[in-house]
C-alpha cells in the first residue's frame, strides 16, 4: 500500500501548511513513558541502529513506525517543529531524541552538496522544545513567546483528551488515539483540520 505524502497532499485543493506543527512524546511519538517504562540511559547498542535504543535493562524503545518520515518531511518542507511534553523525566525524553538516529539527511547538509550525512539525529529535527511537568498552556505560551508564532499556526498531537485545552488559545488540536500513536492518517487529519479552521486566512493569503 503506498503512504500519503505527508505534506504535499491536499485538501479542498489547499497545500498550506501550518507554520508549526507541535507533538507530545509518549504515547504519541513513542509507544510507552519514557518516566516510567524505561530506565536511563538510554543508548544504542550499535552506530548502526535506526530509530532504536535500549535502557539499562535491554528494554527496547523507538518511534512509531511513520513518525521517522513525518518528522523529516516536516524538517524538508522548512516547518517549526515542537516538542511539548509533560513527563517527569525531562533529561531521559531528551536523552532518547538524541541517542534515536533517523534515514536521512538535514537540510543544511543538503545544501552544503556532496559528503553529506545519510542519518540524522531526531532531535535535530526539533526546532523547540519544551519537556517538563505541568499545564500544556503553559508550554504553548512558552513555544509561542520564544517563535513569535500566532496560536492559530500551530498544530498540536497529542494522545490525552485534558490536553485540548489549548485549543483555548487558538491552537488546532488533534487527537491521537491510544495505542496508535501518530500515523500518516492522523497527521493528514491535523492538517485538514488547520486548513478548515484557517479557510478564510488562507484564501486571502494570510495563512
Amino acid at each position: 500500500m503506498t503512504k500519503p505524502n505527508t505534506t504535499t497532499s491536499t485538501a479542498n485543493g489547499s497545500d498550506h501548511m501550518p507554520k508549526l506543527v507541535a507533538f507530545d512524546l509518549d504515547f504519541t511519538l513513542w509507544d510507552l513513558w519514557v518516566d516510567t517504562h524505561v530506565t536511563p540511559p538510554l543508548k544504542r547498542r550499535k552506530a548502526e541502529d535506526l530509530n532504536k535504543v535500549y535502557d539499562r535493562y535491554g528494554q527496547e524503545m523507538g518511534f512509531y513506525e511513520d513518525v521517522p518520515e513525518i518528522l523529516l518531511s516536516l524538517h524538508r518542507s522548512k516547518v517549526h517543529v515542537a516538542a511539548a511534553s509533560r513527563t517527569s523525566a525531562p533529561r531521559a525524553a531528551r536523552q532518547a531524541l538524541s541517542e534515536l538516529q533517523l534515514p536521512g539527511t538535514l537540510n543544511k547538509h543538503l545544501e552544503e552538496g556532496r559528503g553529506a550525512p545519510t542519518t540524522v539525529s531526531a532531535i535535530d529535527l526539533f526546532d523547540t522544545m519544551e519537556i517538563y511537568p505541568g499545564s500544556k498552556l503553559t508550554h504553548f505560551k512558552e513555544i509561542h513567546k520564544k517563535t513569535g508564532i500566532a496560536y492559530k499556526d500551530m498544530v498540536f498531537y497529542d494522545d490525552e483528551p485534558r490536553n485540548r485545552e489549548v485549543a483555548s488559545l487558538g491552537v488546532t488540536f488533534v487527537l491521537v488515539r491510544e495505542g496508535e500513536g501518530v500515523t500518516h492518517q492522523v497527521f493528514q487529519r491535523g492538517l485538514n483540520s488547520w486548513r478548515e479552521a484557517n479557510k478564510v486566512d488562507i484564501e486571502k493569503g494570510e495563512a
